[in-house]
């Protein structure tokens, strides 16, 4: 079953074990690290290639990011769910890096991101690629917001977290999101229920 377009800023249940695992690697168990390597490194390389646009930057960092989850696990405190702290070392390490070899963010060539955006049950292939266009149209900072709400299901708080700025300004991102996609939408002439539970 394919997920539904939503744009609303609400975050599943965090994933359960995650904080046990971090606990056992903070106690340096070098099996729990693994367990979590394989439970986030899918979404991580997703997540860093569509940072940086680069599979060779995002298979170097995806190892680099659970090697800073190796070092960083005592110092966890459990403010947010560990999936909000990877994501946010992975976000300040991509940007890092892009930073030092002077790249810029989400660049969206040559299949890039977008390549498996999920579409709506009812609309299908048509709201895939309105996705895909409306989000090709935003600034980069809207488009990273949308990622980390839409596909990784970050509820605002946690986008704030992870890319450190005020909640506010990542609703402020979102409403213009919205209103983008949905001006594209209405031009598209899909139906408007297409982006149901659109509310901050």
């Amino acid at each position: 079953m394919k997920r539904e377009v939503q744009l609303d800023g609400q975050a599943p249940p965090e994933k359960d074990g995650d904080r046990s695992l971090l606990r056992r690697v903070a106690d340096r168990d070098r099996e729990a690290l693994t367990e979590l390597y394989r439970s986030y490194h899918a979404r991580l390389f997703k997540f860093v290639y569509r940072l940086t646009g680069s599979y060779t930057i995002a298979d170097e960092l995806e190892t680099e990011v659970m090697l800073a989850v190796w070092d960083k696990a005592p110092a966890f405190r459990g403010d947010s769910k560990v999936s909000t702290w990877i994501f946010g070392i992975a976000y300040k390490m991509a940007f890092r890096r892009l930073k030092r070899e002077r790249l810029q963010p989400l660049q969206p060539a040559a299949g890039g991101w977008l390549e498996d955006v999920p579409a709506d049950s009812g609309a299908g292939i048509e709201t895939e690629d309105w996705v895909r266009r409306g989000l090709l149209s935003l600034p980069p900072a809207h488009r990273i917001t949308v990622t980390l709400v839409f596909w990784l299901g970050l509820t605002y708080e946690e986008t704030a977290v992870v890319t450190g700025c005020p909640v506010n300004t990542v609703k402020t991102r979102m409403f213009h999101a919205r209103r983008k996609l949905k001006e594209l939408l209405e031009s598209s002439a899909l139906p408007v229920s297409s982006t149901k539970n659109d509310h901050a």
